[in-house]
């Protein structure tokens, strides 16, 4: 894709994750770099806990293939980040493979460097379709951040029967935290954490759905609505029509599982590379079955050298 080079201020983008999503973080920011002309100015924060050497090491392909800059952040270094997200409410949905990472998202502020003023920051079971930068360059006017509506919301605020939680009016809209463009500066006076324990009672906030919710309540009626197309959740085969900007792959039916239905999902294994994924699928194996892991080929694939002697991922046709 031909790049603009008129461009020199960065593009400042945001990714949360532990070791068990090395890869599909991978995706996500490669997806992002395949359709943007403005790959060299893309800055990735990643932000991670016990991310392996070899698995960070991996991630370095996508500087080499496309000049993009990774900054990398060992939270679990930083003492009192980890002393606020255990001071929040337990996570309690293992099956959904859900951890403490799950609050990072209530902290982008206070890691990003003071000279960040806009970020994107974006969920990893995601892949970008369309140019981001037109994201990034939105006129959020005074709203401290845009999100897209999500289809699940009124589940999100309301309790058995959809009778609504206390907090929430069903009538007011509720957005999904997996993308999400911020101004800083505005979220960060906002300080979504303090601002939801005073709205809501030390019972209420002991219930919350995690950052979601701390988020939502924080932020009510005070957000920029997306167009649904720069996060389409839950896509399926059918919504490959809808020409998506962003795909978001919620609920338990992920594109790097080997069977399963979702939009893309071929595009999706040659966005990771082959290798990749079938590396990726392994190690998923032979942490559920140990006993396997003499079998199975568990080391990064070696990489390639391309004609300007940049590395890259080996990859099938």
């Amino acid at each position: 894709m031909p790049q603009d080079t008129s461009h020199r201020d960065p593009i400042h983008i945001a990714l949360t994750f532990d070791d068990r999503y090395w890869a599909p973080a991978y995706a996500t920011m490669r997806s992002i770099c395949i359709v943007s002309r403005r790959r060299a100015n893309i800055v990735f924060h990643l932000m991670h806990m016990g991310l392996g050497e070899e698995h960070r090491q991996a991630l370095t392909a996508i500087t080499a293939e496309y000049g993009a800059a990774l900054e990398f952040y060992d939270l679990e270094s930083d003492g009192a980040l980890m002393d606020r997200v255990r001071q929040l409410p337990p996570v309690k949905h293992r099956h959904l493979n859900f951890s403490p990472m799950v609050y990072i998202r209530l902290f982008l502020t206070d890691i990003v460097p003071g000279t960040v003023e806009r970020l994107i920051y974006i969920d990893c079971d995601m892949m970008v379709r369309a140019p981001i930068e037109a994201l990034y360059n939105l006129d959020l006017g005074d709203y401290p951040i845009a999100a897209v509506l999500d289809p699940y919301g009124t589940g999100f605020q309301t309790g058995r029967d959809f009778r609504p939680k206390p907090y929430y009016d069903t009538t007011e809209p509720f957005f999904n935290a997996g993308l999400m463009v911020i101004d800083t500066r505005r979220l960060a006076a906002i300080d979504p954490v303090a601002t939801a324990k005073a709205r809501l009672s030390a019972e209420e906030f002991a219930s919350v759905y995690y950052d979601q919710d701390i988020l939502n309540i924080s932020l009510r009626n005070n957000w920029l609505v997306l167009e649904p197309m720069w996060n389409l959740q839950n896509p399926t085969p059918s919504h490959e029509a809808l020409d998506p900007r962003v795909v978001h792959y919620t609920g338990t039916n992920k594109p790097w599982l080997l069977f399963g239905e979702t939009a893309f999902k071929r595009n999706y294994r040659h966005i990771m590379t082959n290798d990749y994924f079938y590396l990726f699928l392994r190690e998923r194996i032979a942490a559920r079955l140990p006993w396997l892991r003499p079998f199975l080929k568990l080391k990064r694939p070696a990489p390639v050298t391309t004609g300007t002697g940049r590395e890259l991922p080996r990859s099938a046709p």
